[in-house]
């Protein structure tokens, strides 16, 4: 007769209650798992502003059930736009209507990162399978022949089948794996959300937009229907930063911008407040799996913004892990091998087309006019050909070939 650990070893541990951890509990109860949560935050809830969803993320929430939630919450853009800050050329512009729409199987749009975090929690919370620790974190992981033990803060043991470590950024869970150091890019973001009324008209367009500048940038969307703007600026900093997230100083981001033109000037003075982000990514890594552990979201490959995929790469991660389970009957060490061969490569590839793209955005000087130049007269069917291997990405194409035991890869 089995003993009890062999009858019920547990639900699956998930460390991080964030989008990551929340899209990794909806894909596990879909493969039949009990899953436990362990958020150190006192309330589930995700602080940020506006982020943008490309239909691969859309595609993601359809494979998780939670699609319908998430695009009743979103803002369906009409084009992405780029002008130049500081003449206001329009350097690219790439329509996101019903041609892209045909080419990619899914919109792209723009959404409060809460609406996003609140979807995906609403769908767990309907699964009756998902349990959530809040006040609650994981300190060290231990593993045995049943699975692993997550302790927290308060020496309290959490027994599970396997633990997912979907704890972000600054991730203890990669710190017991791993302990790589974080590399500070010297970019600050500040952030806002702005109301309808207090925002230029002249600027009001269904647009994911950004206005690039001699190593500075500025962003707008809509959000909420269009009763708010997310307002995100990028400056090269003059101080040495250190990696974390404080109160933002009008004077310090104004500061940064004297060469811009008006109309993209204004976007600065328009916030009551600012949140500020001293950015930072990691050097990709060939290996997230230990045992009964792996790594998920910004805890696997934390990237700077600027590919907007941030999130997006968290909800494939999640989807893929869960078909990763589902093709290796839920053999867990054959399904976290086929779930990293999967994901390695492509957000190792989001993480250095983001650095690329960041110096793109900030070229000044002659690489400035390289930049303006790169996509005249580009047709949209060239942009959506450009796109391909990031926005045609969904859950039939997700894994990496999967071939019988000795067979040729």
């Amino acid at each position: 007769m089995p003993n009890s650990a062999e009858r019920s070893p547990g639900p699956v541990l998930v460390a991080g209650g964030g989008i990551g951890g929340l899209a990794a509990a909806l894909a596990l109860t879909r493969q039949g798992f009990e899953v436990l949560v362990l958020e150190q935050a006192p309330e589930m809830g995700e602080i940020g502003a506006g982020i943008q969803l490309a239909p691969n993320a859309f595609h993601a929430f359809d494979a998780l059930g939670v699609g319908e939630l998430a695009r009743s919450r979103a803002v369906f853009t009409d084009y992405m736009v780029m002008h130049d800050a500081i003449d206001e050329y329009q350097v690219g512009k790439i329509p996101t209507d019903e041609r892209f729409r045909e080419r990619f199987g899914n919109p792209y749009a723009v959404i409060h990162r809460a609406d996003v975090h609140g979807a995906l929690y609403e769908g767990a919370q309907a699964t009756g399978k998902v349990r959530c620790l809040t006040s609650t974190r994981i300190e060290r992981v231990e593993q045995d022949e049943q699975g692993v033990i997550a302790i927290d803060q308060h020496g309290q043991q959490h027994r599970g089948v396997a633990l997912i470590g979907a704890d972000g950024v600054k991730s203890v869970v990669r710190q017991q794996y791993v302990n790589d150091p974080h590399r500070v890019t010297g970019h600050v973001v500040y952030r806002a959300v702005v109301d309808k009324a207090d925002f230029p008209d002249e600027l009001k367009w269904n647009a994911a937009s950004i206005w690039v500048g001699p190593n500075c940038h500025l962003v707008h969307y809509p959000l909420r229907g269009g009763e708010q703007y997310n307002v995100v600026v990028t400056f090269h900093s003059r101080e040495q930063e250190e990696w974390g997230v404080r109160d933002g100083s009008k004077a310090e981001v104004g500061s940064y911008f004297q060469g811009i033109c008006p109309k993209a000037r204004q976007l600065i003075e328009l916030p009551k407040s600012w949140r500020r982000w001293a950015t930072a990514d990691k050097e990709p890594i060939g290996q997230w799996t230990y045992g009964r552990v792996t790594l998920l979201g910004d805890a696997a490959h934390p990237t700077t913004q600027y590919m907007a995929q941030g999130a997006c790469m968290a909800l494939e991660d999640a989807v893929t892990l869960g078909e990763a389970l589902r093709v290796q009957g839920n053999d867990w060490d054959q399904a976290l091998d086929l779930y990293q061969r999967s994901r390695v490569a492509r957000t190792a590839r989001i993480v250095l087309s983001a650095r690329e793209m960041g110096r793109i955005y900030h070229a000044k000087g002659v690489e400035r006019l390289v930049r303006n130049d790169l996509w005249r007269g580009r047709s949209p069917e060239r942009f959506y050909d450009a796109m391909e291997w990031l926005y045609g990405w969904n859950v039939g194409n997700c894994l990496a070939i999967h071939t019988a035991a000795g067979a040729p890869a």
